[in-house]
């Protein structure tokens, strides 16, 4: 079973390179953010005829959340991460594929910080670890899976320049300690458990020639329960779908499970 998670930067604007890749890829099911559309205008005829069923959970101009499922309509579980009625982004919708719980999250950017921006994202975080801890507490293959606008280190393995990117909200204490606190529950972050070492850059800024300069750095993640991790065997990043015309900024990331 082959899972990604990529980050479209706009779903019509990107039709073409996301129907491409997954004509190239074929993976089992994806996980998509930064959609930039409203519900009616998520393109459902056009990832049908892709061969794949989706749940989405939209919004205008900005955010938006899918999972699609090759040959299959997802069971949608839930729309939206409780903990808060009156968050009106969509950030987060979770389904289930055959056995396997999937959640695609678009966490909060947080920039500018301080400020409320980032006041939000931590309160998201707080709310995403404390729904983790439930899924994971059903002892189920879980994979959460998505743009995490977190660079977990500074490590070169995961970041091009610490020294570039040290007063964004992606590199704050704080947000890189609700990563933390996240995976410490008992998460296994999927692309390191197969590629400990080594820069897998998920997202090249379009600005100041980020892309040309491999200027990038690790935010995509997809987090996997016990009994998922178990089942992992390979995880990758697309990295060439960046290089094509009028590409998102991001790249896929997958993993595949037994």
């Amino acid at each position: 079973m082959k899972i990604a998670t990529f980050n479209v930067n706009g779903i019509n604007a990107r039709l073409p390179r996301l129907v491409e890749w997954l004509e190239e890829a074929q993976p089992d099911v994806v996980c998509l953010q930064e959609l930039k559309a409203d519900d009616a205008k998520f393109p459902e005829k056009a990832i049908r005829d892709a061969g794949y069923g989706a749940v989405w959970h939209g919004q205008k101009g900005f955010n938006g959340v899918a999972i699609l499922a090759r040959g299959a309509d997802p069971a949608l579980i839930r729309m939206g991460l409780p903990g808060d009625p009156d968050d009106t982004h969509s950030r987060y919708v979770e389904a289930e594929v055959n056995d396997v719980v999937i959640a695609s999250i678009y966490l909060p950017n947080g920039n500018p910080q301080p400020g409320p921006k980032f006041d939000y994202k931590l309160a998201w975080f707080d709310r995403l670890i404390a729904h983790a801890a439930e899924l994971l507490a059903t002892e189920r293959p879980v994979v959460l899976a998505g743009d995490y606008n977190v660079i977990p280190t500074d490590a070169k393995d995961d970041v091009f320049s610490p020294t570039a990117m040290a007063q964004d909200a992606l590199t704050q204490p704080e947000s890189r300690a609700a990563l933390r606190r996240l995976i410490f529950q008992g998460w296994t972050d999927a692309v390191r458990a197969i590629h400990p070492r080594g820069p897998v850059y998920t997202f090249w800024d379009y600005q100041a020639g980020a892309w040309a300069r491999d200027a990038g750095f690790r935010i995509d993640h997809l987090l996997l329960s016990p009994a998922a991790a178990d089942r992992l065997v390979d995880a990758a990043v697309d990295k060439e779908a960046r290089g094509r015309e009028k590409a998102s900024d991001h790249t896929p990331v997958w993993i595949r499970l037994r």
